[in-house]
């Protein structure tokens, strides 16, 4: 899992041609690509506990970065570990709560980003500018090339430990299946990249935006809403800062896709690979400055959409599917492969129909209650068509096969009053948005009351601690020397040479 990686530049044809990403393309190449996957919200805490849960935000109330994520609600790992299966994670999951496993057996990091409250927004002062934690347009002015960074250091310590890992499932006694999560931060913003990969995107050769900016005033209300968020009046975005932040971005893809071949590499050695299956996504996008939006919290494509690929070539052909899907599908594919029991109350479906050929017309919710907002947002994605809700402003409806750059809102047309009708409708029949809006105002007034009571006096925070005991680690005194190097050597030695 990645973090923040545009879909649009996974389409139909795999990832986008000027990209360097050997490791993706042939993942791509070999596997399922699911062209059209939209996250289950545009925002990293939402999105990933629907994407563990298989429940869409309005269901696991993690609304937002600072929700908590509830011990009492299934993810895939607790359904893996009870049919059998060994669940690691190596990395980012923005488990936001006391529990910072939700069914993963072992961590082997700590997490990039809080587990307390204290991200949470306050929809009561809409007009309030969150400096210290809010995104600003400094991720894109001070754009460029830093040998580390706080996030570069995180995922270097996280393939590390991802590859050790499988070192370690490679040596074990035991023959249970496993389940491990490599979860990057990169190419989440701030846009900064190491000089290799910046040189690998010549500013010459750097693709143009496809839909340009657009002017604050004509922007819709909730854009307008996540460029005051952002503080654009006081950054100068120039064109060259533009250009900055997109070779870098790209240039941290290219870094994952070096990561991601490492484990593929060790997954190799350690004879994995014929009987693993291998899946790559994203929580959500960025918009990279298209329309003159950075980041996501929005429906548009680019911050909605996210590469989804299943590499199972020992089971399946490969081939793209264009019909939508979602993050939510996740879980049940991941039981559904593993041949474990579904559950039967889960917002997202199983992809293996579709993956062996018995591909079904849905559609897709995503939903949106964070900041930039000032009331729940809804997105339907049905067919070629896309219909964004909210109570606060004018709906939205685009034909994604005739104006792919979202543009022309079609909610008003008289030629399109049918379909409009027919898919507000549905999303009408699925939401009371007024309970929503109170839900969410409810949770916010209760974790901003518990984070500013915790922050007085002792501070215990809930950020996950690796645990690492010095004495079982290498060569200690309570154990066989001969028998250490043996058990920790892969493939093992038969023993009969003296």
């Amino acid at each position: 899992m990645v973090d923040q990686c545009n879909g649009t530049l996974f389409g139909d044809g795999g990832p986008a041609e000027f990209l360097h990403v050997p490791h993706l393309r042939r993942l791509y190449s070999q596997g399922i690509n699911f062209a059209n996957t939209y996250c289950a919200s545009p925002l990293c805490a939402p999105s990933r506990a629907s994407f563990m849960s298989g429940l869409l935000p309005s269901r696991t109330a993690v609304y937002d970065n600072a929700a908590e994520f509830a011990s009492s609600i299934p993810t895939f790992a607790h359904h893996l570990r009870r049919a059998g299966y060994e669940t690691t994670l190596s990395g980012k999951m923005h488990f936001v709560g006391p529990d910072q496993l939700h069914g993963y057996e072992t961590r082997t990091t700590t997490d990039v980003y809080p587990a307390d409250f204290g991200w949470t927004p306050d929809w009561r002062k809409p007009d309030e500018r969150i400096d210290w934690w809010y995104h600003n347009l400094g991720s894109v002015t001070t754009a460029g090339v830093a040998e580390t960074t706080n996030q570069l250091e995180y995922d270097d310590e996280v393939a590390f430990f991802a590859r050790q890992r499988l070192h370690q499932l490679a040596r074990r006694e035991e023959d249970r299946p496993f389940c491990l999560t490599v979860s990057f931060t990169h190419p989440h913003d701030p846009f900064v990249t190491r000089q290799k990969y910046w040189d690998l995107y010549p500013e010459d050769k750097m693709p143009s935006l496809q839909q340009g900016t657009i002017d604050y005033e004509d922007h819709d209300p909730h854009s307008r809403r996540l460029l005051d968020m952002s503080d654009w009046r006081n950054f100068d975005t120039t064109d060259q800062k533009v250009i900055d932040s997109r070779r870098a971005y790209f240039g941290n893809i290219s870094y994952i896709d070096e990561k991601i071949g490492g484990i593929l590499e060790t997954l190799d050695a350690c004879q994995f690979t014929e009987d693993t299956i291998v899946l790559f996504v994203s929580d959500h996008g960025d918009m990279l400055g298209e329309k003159g939006l950075w980041f996501k919290m929005s429906f548009f494509e680019g911050s909605s959409r996210v590469p989804l690929m299943i590499h199972a070539p020992q089971r399946y052909d490969a081939c793209t599917i264009k019909e939508p899907s979602s993050t939510l599908d996740v879980f049940p594919t991941l039981l559904d492969l593993a041949g474990a029991e579904l559950p039967d109350d889960l917002d997202g479906i199983s992809l293996m129909p579709a993956m062996d050929g018995r591909d079904e017309t849905r559609q897709v919710i995503s939903e949106y209650a964070a900041e930039g907002s000032i009331s729940p947002m809804v997105m339907l994605r049905e067919g070629r068509y896309k219909l964004n809700v909210c109570p606060a402003d004018p709906d939205q409806l685009f034909d994604l096969d005739a104006d792919p750059n979202e543009t022309v809102n079609l909610a008003l047309e008289a030629a399109h009053a049918d379909l409009y009708q027919s898919m507000r409708a549905h999303i009408d029949s699925c939401y009371d948005f007024e309970a929503f809006n109170q839900d969410v105002l409810a949770s916010q007034k209760r974790r901003l009351v518990v984070y500013d009571a915790l922050r007085n006096g002792n501070y215990y925070p809930w950020d996950y601690q690796p645990l690492q005991l010095a004495s079982e680690r290498y060569m200690r005194n309570h154990k066989d020397l001969n028998v250490l190097e043996g058990n920790a050597r892969f493939p093992r030695h038969d023993g009969n040479e003296t």
